[in-house]
């Protein structure tokens, strides 16, 4: 028989999570007159995880879907996706843009060089753009002085029909724990975008899910945010649970016990025999380690369940397999249901938390070797 571990994606929690997301953005927007702003769902780095074609059937509500990968953004649109594609780093080289071309997918300008290659290109058809402004993320985009002469170039090349539309965009850097900065950043696009037409884009999940932020955008355009993380049953707050914010967990890694050892106090157990048992215990042996995706660095205390009872990880992890304390679970046996992550265990915040990472690098660090079972729409 295989192996006992596998993920479950859900995707009535994937489609759960965009819908809590449309209803709070239309709920305020009535509420303060504003224009409902339009939904990427972020799909970037095989849908955090998830899948690609899994995240096209539950994000079937969105307006659009924003992703990195041209190979990715094909597998949408041969999956079926029909509204627009978002290329979040836009095009590496003039083979990419009739690509863009041929599958009708907008993509960003960040920077002179994809700008002076757009300007020497002729493509079968013109394609939609988003022209990037560095806020203060410091990573892609053009500097304050620069958006305006680089944004007239792009609507340059709409009356050339390289392009067939030009928006704005930035990235927010910290939506999720400064409020001074992100107005900061929210008033400095405000200011270098004045005058300019075209769409706006702004918010990733956490300004997504902070009403301030998203209704401080400049109006009289329409607003596209980008939630990414929300989406999957994450929070992309240290102070807030995903289920806080009525979001549900999509990926859940389950297993089971393989082994039962019952140790002496003063025994090690694990490479490194970084637990010490303290008195005589029972402890479980799991089928999971770091080249399923958990995460090596996971420390002893990090919460993992077994049949329904919550317990601890103990000691080091290992390649393929994990220690736990049986103690509050003295029924458990070989054979015994384990879920490490996600639907009747700790959230994946919770694991990465203790583990000193956030749950964006658990759910895209999933191996390809555990194998994904998908629980369809209803």
């Amino acid at each position: 028989m295989p192996r006992p571990i596998s993920a479950t994606i859900s995707l009535p929690s994937l489609s759960h999570n965009l819908g809590a997301i449309t209803h709070q953005l239309s709920s305020l927007s009535k509420e303060n007159t504003r224009p409902t702003p339009k939904v990427w769902a972020v799909i970037k780095a095989n849908a955090y995880g998830h899948g690609i074609e899994p995240a096209v059937k539950a994000f079937a509500q969105a307006d659009g879907l924003a992703l990195l990968d041209l190979n990715e953004a094909v597998r949408c649109r041969e999956a079926g996706w029909t509204k627009p594609i978002l290329l979040l780093e836009g095009c590496f080289e003039p083979a990419d843009l009739s690509v863009a071309a041929d599958y009708s997918l907008a993509i960003c300008i960040h920077s002179e060089e994809q700008l002076r290659m757009l300007e020497s290109a002729s493509p079968a058809k013109p394609v939609d753009a988003v022209v990037k402004l560095n806020t203060g993320m410091n990573r892609l985009g053009f500097a304050s002085a620069e958006f305006a002469p680089a944004y007239r170039r792009a609507l340059g090349l709409v009356d050339r029909a390289v392009l067939a539309s030009v928006g704005k965009m930035t990235h927010l850097a910290r939506a999720d724990d400064s409020v001074d900065v992100t107005l900061e950043q929210l008033q400095l696009f405000a200011l270098s975008t004045q005058g300019l037409p075209g769409d706006v884009s702004v918010c990733n999940s956490a300004a997504t899910l902070t009403p301030q932020y998203w209704l401080g955008v400049p109006s009289g355009a329409q607003q596209w945010v980008r939630p990414g993380i929300c989406l999957y049953g994450s929070s992309p707050f240290a102070s807030q649970s995903a289920d806080d914010l009525g979001l549900k967990p999509a990926m859940t890694l389950r297993s089971r016990i393989i082994g039962v050892q019952q140790v002496q106090a003063g025994s090690g157990m694990g490479y490194g025999h970084a637990f010490v048992a303290p008195q005589d215990m029972r402890i479980g042996v799991v089928a999971c380690g770091y080249a399923d995706g958990y995460p090596r660095h996971a420390p002893t205390g990090t919460p993992v369940t077994v049949e329904g009872v919550r317990t601890r990880l103990l000691g080091r992890v290992s390649m393929d397999m994990l220690i736990v304390d049986l103690t509050p679970a003295p029924q458990a046996s070989v054979g015994s249901p384990v879920v490490l992550w996600g639907e009747g265990g700790p959230s994946v915040d919770e694991v990465a938390r203790a583990s000193g990472t956030i749950g964006y690098e658990l759910l895209c660090a999933l191996a390809p070797r555990v194998p994904k079972h998908i629980k369809e729409m209803s």
